[in-house]
């Protein structure tokens, strides 16, 4: 309860504070309230219909993420509202009873919720079939009521969604950016800090590779941030954009950041991958040693400290980020050295060669995704 409490005072201080995820819910909340008020203003109070439930009800609902989603699911709801009023209906009529008409409409609307083509909103269509039998009025102007007044509450929904601050979402993209940015680069500090201290076993390792893996979920929640920035951009009339404050002018950097983020975290997987199994006795590669591994880890540090600096840049607005002259000069007098050791190591067996070959390789990816190669690119 305490932690419950604190959450939800943080997400409350978080929304007065700035824009950010728990305004951008603060406001989509009033707005789904708002248009279930207004609907019922026009249904139950202006036009005076026994039946205005109806309106609020799928008003309140179709205050969605994203204008597009709204249309979306607006459509489906009025085509589920339709079938659970026309099927309760009949029901009612062939049976003449409550129970029957439950008994008969009830099962057959269950299995068509399941029809994808009314997605997650094929469950309205048997709550409408217990409202509709339940009220006990099923005649042919009682239909055409619930079915005019689910058409008012749609519109009415998604004309609020549309017109009313329409939800753009950018911010989560640039956040997920930024964070898959900083937790690649915390990885590679991790690495190179357990590196250099020449304190590491096949645990140890084996950490490497879970915090790698982590970078996969953290990339797949970029993605599907970019999925609803690009959902919310869909059918939302442009000069209204203007009115929904979005961070840093809504820039966004380019959906090839995403898949260049992508391949980095990739990288990194295999690094770790491959000093796992250095460390493994049943196998035959074993881990570089000396020079050549505290070349290896200031090589990451550098490393994870241009994905850190990518991340600030992003967080403040920028689209990419570049090392600063002393750093790349340092990456690259350090990838000198370690082709120089990946050469001495050939002559001392296969096995520590192998495994330098492959951490090298993969930096020089990483070096390569990191570190552009020419500065007004």
């Amino acid at each position: 309860m305490r932690r419950d409490t604190r959450g939800a005072w943080d997400a409350v201080r978080a929304a007065w504070r700035g824009p950010g995820r728990e305004r951008d819910l603060v406001v989509q909340s009033l707005k789904a309230a708002g248009a279930a008020v207004l609907a019922w203003l026009v249904g139950g109070v202006w036009m005076g219909d026994p039946l205005a439930l109806m309106a609020p009800w799928v008003a309140l609902v179709l205050v969605q993420a994203t204008v597009f989603s709204s249309l979306v699911q607006g459509a489906r709801q009025f085509g589920a509202i339709c079938v659970g009023t026309l099927l309760a209906s009949a029901a009612q009529a062939i049976t003449d009873d409550t129970t029957g008409a439950l008994a008969l409409s009830v099962p057959v609307l269950m299995l068509l919720a399941n029809w994808p083509r009314f997605g997650d909103q094929g469950i309205y269509a048997a709550t409408t079939a217990l409202f509709t039998i339940s009220s006990g009025m099923v005649s042919l102007s009682a239909v055409g009521h619930r079915v005019g007044q689910a058409a008012i509450g749609a519109v009415i929904g998604v004309a609020v969604n549309a017109l009313v601050l329409p939800p753009i979402h950018l911010r989560d993209v640039r956040a997920n950016l930024a964070a898959l940015a900083q937790e690649t680069g915390e990885v590679l500090h991790t690495v190179a800090a357990d590196l250099r201290e020449g304190e590491w076993d096949a645990q140890t390792a084996s950490g490497w590779v879970t915090a790698s893996a982590r970078l996969d979920h953290r990339l797949q929640a970029l993605r599907s941030a970019r999925r609803w920035s690009q959902e919310s951009l869909r059918m939302t009339y442009a000069p209204l954009r203007a009115l929904h404050r979005v961070p840093h002018e809504g820039a966004l950097p380019a959906v090839d950041e995403d898949e260049r983020l992508g391949r980095v975290t990739g990288h990194v997987a295999t690094l770790t991958r491959a000093l796992a199994v250095s460390m493994d006795d049943n196998r035959t590669p074993a881990p570089p040693e000396g020079q050549a591994l505290r070349s290896y880890a200031r090589l990451l540090r550098l490393i994870g400290d241009a994905l850190c600096a990518e991340a600030d840049s992003l967080l403040e607005g920028g689209v990419t980020a570049r090392p600063d002259d002393e750093t790349e000069k340092a990456m690259r007098e350090l990838h000198g050295e370690l082709q120089e050791n990946l050469r001495r190591h050939a002559g001392e067996g296969a096995a520590h060669t192998a495994v330098l070959g492959t951490l090298l390789l993969q930096a020089e990816n990483l070096w390569a995704e990191t570190v552009p190669g020419d500065p007004e690119q």
